[in-house]
C-alpha cells in the first residue's frame, strides 16, 4: 500500500513515521511530503533513505492514503486536490473538523461512520481526542449533561519552535519564539486566537468536537485551555455530571474497559497519571477520580495522553488501520 505523509518533516509528521512503523502499518512504498523549501531533501524511515516529495508530484504517484499534517491552509487547499485523484485523506488540521459532510473521528468511538464515500477525515484537536476516550463510557452508561474542563497543554503542541523556546528558556540562551511571553515558569491562559465570545479557538474546539464525535449535540460544555512548561504530554481536569447517579466502583470498571484507556488511580500510593509518563505511549491515562461532592450525579477526573500520539499521529493511523480492516481502502 502506497501512503503519503504530507508535513512529513514537522514534528507530528515525523511522530505518523514512528507510529506506522511502530504498529506494522502495510507501507509498500512510503511517500514523504513537505513544503517547498523541504522538497529534495531526504529522510529515513525504516533503515531506508527518501526523498521528499511536493504536493503535485505526490498526487501524481497516486497514493491509496495521505496522513496530513501541515496545517489548516494548506489542507483546505490541498486535501480536496489528493481526493479527487481517488487518494483518501487523513487530515490532522482543524480545516475539516466541523464541516457537516465529513467524518470526525476517533475510531474506538465513532468508526462506524466511516464509508467509501469519505475521501476526506478530520482527525480530532488532541486536547478533545484524550477527554472522549475517556468520557465516551459515561455517556454510553450514564448520558452526560454537562463537562467542564481545564486543559494544562505542553508545548509539543504548538511545535518545534515552541519546544526550541522552552529549551532556550531552561538554558538562558535567546532565541526564536514562538509565544508572546515566556514559557518557562509560567503559564500561558491562551491557545489559539480569542473569539468575539471570549473564548480561545481552541476552547471552542473543545466543544463542538465533542458533541460531534460523542453524536450528543445536547451536552452543555464550558472549556478553559492553558499553556504550561511541560515539553511533551497534555493533562486535563474534567468535572462531568451525569443524567444518572453511579457508584466510583463500577464508574472505575467502565473506564477502564475502553479500549485504550488505563486507569491509574491509588492516592494512597500516591498514583496518578502525568504527563511525564505518558510521554512516547498510545494510551490515554485516567485517575484522580472521585466523586463531586458539591454537585448531583457528577464525578471529576484527571486525563493525561501524550498529544503527539494518540492526540494526533496514532489517532490517525488508527483510522488509517480502521479502514484497512474494514476493506474501505486498500
Amino acid at each position: 500500500m502506497k501512503v503519503a505523509v504530507v508535513g512529513a518533516t514537522g514534528l507530528v509528521g515525523q511522530t505518523m513515521l514512528k507510529v506506522l512503523e511502530q504498529r506494522n502499518f502495510p507501507v509498500t512504498e512510503l511517500v514523504p511530503v513537505a513544503s517547498e523549501k523541504s522538497v529534495g531533501k531526504t529522510i529515513q524511515w525504516k533503515g531506508k533513505s527518501f526523498t521528499v516529495r511536493s504536493m503535485t508530484d505526490a498526487i501524481a504517484e497516486k497514493p491509496v492514503l495521505a496522513l496530513f499534517s501541515a496545517g489548516g491552509t494548506t489542507s483546505l487547499e490541498w486535501a480536496p486536490r489528493f481526493a479527487e485523484a481517488g487518494i483518501t485523506v487523513i487530515d490532522n488540521s482543524s480545516a475539516w473538523r466541523m464541516d457537516p459532510d465529513k467524518k470526525l473521528v476517533v475510531p474506538e468511538i465513532n468508526g462506524d461512520v466511516l464509508t467509501k464515500e469519505d475521501r476526506i477525515i478530520a482527525n480530532p484537536n488532541c486536547s478533545t481526542i484524550q477527554m472522549v476516550m475517556a468520557l465516551q463510557p459515561l455517556e454510553q452508561h450514564y448520558g452526560i449533561e454537562r463537562i467542564i474542563v481545564s486543559t494544562y497543554q505542553s508545548v509539543s503542541g504548538t511545535g518545534k519552535k515552541a519546544v526550541d523556546q522552552l529549551m532556550n528558556e531552561r538554558k538562558g540562551v535567546s532565541g526564536d519564539m514562538a509565544y508572546k511571553y515566556t514559557i518557562d515558569l509560567n503559564l500561558i491562559p491562551q491557545i489559539d486566537s480569542f473569539l468575539d465570545n471570549g473564548y480561545t479557538k481552541e476552547e471552542m474546539k473543545m466543544v463542538n468536537e465533542t458533541r460531534k464525535i460523542l453524536r450528543s449535540p445536547g451536552i452543555r460544555i464550558t472549556s478553559t485551555t492553558v499553556r504550561v512548561p511541560v515539553k511533551g504530554g497534555h493533562s486535563e481536569s474534567v468535572n462531568v455530571e451525569l443524567k444518572k447517579d453511579f457508584s466510583l466502583d463500577a464508574v472505575r470498571a467502565q473506564i477502564a474497559a475502553m479500549p485504550g484507556v488505563v486507569v491509574v488511580d491509588d492516592p494512597a500510593n500516591a498514583r496518578y497519571p502525568m504527563p511525564i509518563e505518558a510521554e512516547g505511549k498510545d494510551e490515554v491515562f485516567v485517575g484522580r477520580i472521585r466523586r463531586d461532592e458539591s454537585q448531583p450525579n457528577s464525578l471529576n477526573l484527571w486525563i493525561v495522553s501524550d498529544n503527539l500520539r494518540k492526540g494526533a499521529a496514532t489517532n490517525a493511523v488508527q483510522i488509517a488501520e480502521y479502514l484497512v480492516a474494514k476493506k474501505i481502502v486498500g
